[in-house]
C-alpha cells in the first residue's frame, strides 16, 4: 500500500503546484490585458490603472503562493518525512508566509488581522 501512497502524493504535489504556478500567470496575464484594455479606451486615470493592476497581481501572487505552500506540505508530509526535509518545509513555509502578509498589507494598508472597522 505504501508503494502506492508515495508515487500519488508526488503527483497530487506536482499538480498542486503547476496548479499554483498557472493561477499565478493566469492572474498575471489577465491584470496586463486588462491595463492595456483600459488604458487604449481610455476608461479610467493611469494612476487608476496603475492601482487595479497592483491589486491583481498581488491578490493572483497570495493565491498562487497557497497553493504551492500545500504542495510543498504534502510532498514533505506524504513523500520525504524526515527532520531535515520539516526544517526545510518549516523555512519554506516562514518565507511564504512573510511574502504573504507583506503582499496583503502592501494591497489592503493594514494588517491581516485587523478587523475592517467598515462593517457596520
Amino acid at each position: 500500500m505504501i508503494e502506492f501512497v508515495t508515487p500519488a502524493a508526488e503527483w497530487i504535489a506536482a499538480i498542486i503546484e503547476m496548479l499554483g504556478v498557472f493561477i499565478i500567470l493566469l492572474l498575471t496575464v489577465y491584470a496586463l490585458i486588462s491595463a492595456v484594455v483600459h488604458l487604449m479606451m481610455r476608461k479610467s486615470p493611469t494612476e487608476t490603472i496603475y492601482r487595479e493592476v497592483r491589486q491583481r497581481l498581488g491578490q493572483g501572487i497570495l493565491l498562487g503562493l497557497e497553493f504551492l505552500v500545500a504542495a510543498d506540505i504534502i510532498h514533505t508530509v506524504a513523500v520525504e518525512l524526515t527532520f531535515q526535509t520539516v526544517g526545510v518545509l518549516a523555512i519554506i513555509v516562514l518565507i511564504r508566509t512573510f511574502l504573504s502578509i507583506a503582499l496583503e498589507v502592501e494591497l489592503t494598508s493594514k494588517w491581516p488581522w485587523q478587523q475592517n472597522v467598515n462593517t457596520r
